[in-house]
């Protein structure tokens, strides 16, 4: 469970732990309905209502996250291992899938920094991507390798600002929007 939330989501919105995400849902709806500040008059009862639906949001947000975690299948992966498939999936020029399985792993290292920082630039999330190359370089720093990928990101990150290298890349997504 998060940090963020002390109290047990689930019971908070009057649901079991294995509901599905449209039991949640109705659930927090109902009692979001039933305890909304604007259906009282007394400032007492509306701050009331109003600290009940602060702890309905909270609820609600760690519970849906929680079923996501469960049926995602996200669960953590050895670092080495989460490397080698996010490396595979680049390789077949399936990025998105590759930073998924990526952030799968269960610990990072400069290699993992440097790995994320590929994947981003292959994404064009260059600013992204330059800090993931620059907490590598951090990690170990005599790494040129990841000193190179660092500058490369920081160099595509000021072009990408540029109107013409916008106007370039919303034409090459128009007419090659398979391409990146």
């Amino acid at each position: 469970m998060s940090l963020l939330y002390d109290k047990k989501p689930f019971e908070v919105l009057g649901v079991s732990p294995s509901a599905e995400a449209s039991q949640i849902r109705a659930a927090y709806r109902k009692r979001v309905k039933a305890c909304h500040p604007d259906q009282y008059q007394d400032p007492e009862k509306q701050k009331a209502a109003q600290e009940m639906l602060i702890d309905l949001n909270l609820a609600y947000e760690e519970a849906l996250k929680l079923f996501s975690q469960r049926h995602v299948g996200f669960n953590l992966v050895s670092q080495e291992e989460a490397k080698h498939f996010a490396a595979r999936l680049v390789e077949q020029g399936n990025l998105e899938s590759a930073l998924r399985q990526l952030n799968r792993a269960d610990s990072k290292d400069a290699e993992w920094f440097y790995l994320q920082g590929n994947i981003l630039m292959g994404l064009r999330q260059y600013q992204t991507a330059h800090q993931s190359y620059r907490e590598a370089v951090r990690r170990e720093p005599e790494n040129n390798r990841y000193r190179a990928g660092a500058l490369n990101a920081a160099v595509e990150d000021r072009r990408s600002r540029q109107p013409v290298y916008r106007v370039l890349r919303w034409m090459e997504d128009v007419f090659h929007p398979g391409k990146k």
